[in-house]
């Protein structure tokens, strides 16, 4: 059965404008996958433990010599990889913080890159044949040829990493300006029409 796994980062929730993009893909691609299943993973609501001691010396040891309390550094990781494995299409709906990405996503990244896992020991991708969406939300305008597009280090990012563990299908929906929602200039209704075409595409 095709699986798409849904990753949510902001805390802002009903208000948010990344969740309403995300919210509105996961509608168009369910239309068009009508028997699929659907798998949402909230980082707002997961309350990730970042990368620890104990983390580390779990990842790069033999699970062979972990005791019990050693692997279970590793459980919500090993849960958040499995997700990953499960997915057909991944959409990632999150916004831009200070030109990259909020803490609650890296977290979420660091807990899934793990060598033998995710990432062969030659650092080649082992999850292929995945296709991911993300849709990041920015308050200023990073559109291209924009005066601050360059400073867009969160695309890249994310694209560098998901191509790193083997999900090289990216599709980035950069949707600017939201601060013309928090500003009262437009609505986050139709703020979001906006972008009802990109967004088409990408679930198709």
């Amino acid at each position: 059965m095709t699986c798409l796994l849904v990753i949510e980062a902001s805390p802002r929730f009903e208000h948010s404008t990344s969740r309403t993009l995300t919210a509105q893909f996961v509608e168009k691609w369910t239309r068009l996958h009508p028997d699929a299943s659907i798998l949402t993973r909230d980082l707002a609501r997961s309350n990730l433990q970042f990368v620890d001691l104990p983390w580390i010396g779990a990842a790069f040891t033999s699970p062979d010599t972990h005791s019990p309390e050693v692997a279970a550094a590793l459980t919500i990781s090993d849960i958040l990889i499995e997700e990953l494995r499960a997915a057909d299409h991944i959409v990632i709906g999150t916004p831009m913080y200070n030109f990259s990405i909020p803490a609650l996503l890296k977290a979420y990244i660091d807990q899934i890159v793990r060598v033998g896992v995710t990432v062969s020991t030659t650092y080649e991708g082992m999850l292929k044949g995945k296709q991911a969406t993300v849709i990041l939300t920015t308050g200023g305008d990073f559109s291209p040829g924009a005066p601050f597009a360059s400073a867009n280090v969160a695309s890249s990012y994310l694209k560098q990493i998901l191509g790193f563990v083997g999900i090289t299908d990216v599709n980035i929906v950069l949707a600017v300006k939201t601060l013309t929602v928090d500003q009262g200039e437009t609505t986050l209704a139709d703020f979001a029409k906006r972008f009802e075409t990109e967004i088409s595409t990408a679930a198709a």
